[in-house]
């Protein structure tokens, strides 16, 4: 009898010697994350973050600046917060809507359409910058920035007119013009062309 349970004492604990190592191995090497979820999850995040800037933006009352967020915000897979980022989206263009209606002076409609002119939407710059025009005829910066978003939207010889009109009121603005990476593309087309480098009439 005491041979058996002796025979049978250390059949138990060779036993468990075998199965410690096992569950020493289990415990070093838990399952690995799934990497589809975790990148499902970091641009989730990318995307909650994107909004909530483009919230602080928004009651910063930065309408134009929180837009392009809400923008990226909503491209996102996240439906509920693309649903709130286009809301938001449509909320600053009513800001923006009423914001123009407001302009009064003739640098508020200036600082709008150059703002305009960085967007690419040349067009709306000129609404607003002939309107500064009207209220500041003698502003060589306006005329220069009109004379910017007629030549970008095609209109050449207007965008000469006041391009000149900049230059008489101060000479600087020739310089400067031939430096712009706005006017770059355009300051070798006639009518510009003569008035940014009239030294060399043999072009």
């Amino acid at each position: 009898m005491a041979d058996k349970n002796k025979s049978a004492a250390d059949s138990r604990i060779a036993d468990r010697r075998m199965a410690k190592p096992q569950a020493s191995r289990n415990t070093k090497n838990p399952a690995p994350v799934p990497t589809a979820e975790a990148s499902r999850a970091a641009l989730a995040l990318t995307q909650l973050k994107t909004f909530e800037a483009a919230m602080k933006l928004f009651h910063a009352r930065r309408f134009t600046e929180a837009r392009v967020l809400f923008q990226q915000a909503a491209a996102g897979a996240e439906r509920d917060v693309a649903q709130r980022a286009q809301l938001h989206i449509a909320m600053c263009d009513r800001r923006l809507q009423q914001t123009t209606v407001s302009f009064g002076t003739a640098e508020e409609c200036y600082t709008y359409g150059v703002a305009l002119i960085n967007a690419r939407n040349a067009a709306e710059a000129r609404i607003h910058l002939e309107k500064a025009l009207a209220i500041a005829p003698g502003s060589d910066h306006i005329h220069y920035a009109l004379a910017l978003a007629q030549a970008l939207s095609g209109d050449l010889a207007n965008a000469q007119e006041n391009l000149r009109r900049a230059i008489e009121l101060e000479p600087r603005n020739r310089m400067i013009a031939r430096q712009d990476a706005d006017f770059a593309p355009l300051a070798h087309q006639a009518p510009l062309r003569a008035l940014l480098y009239p030294e060399k009439k043999a072009w």
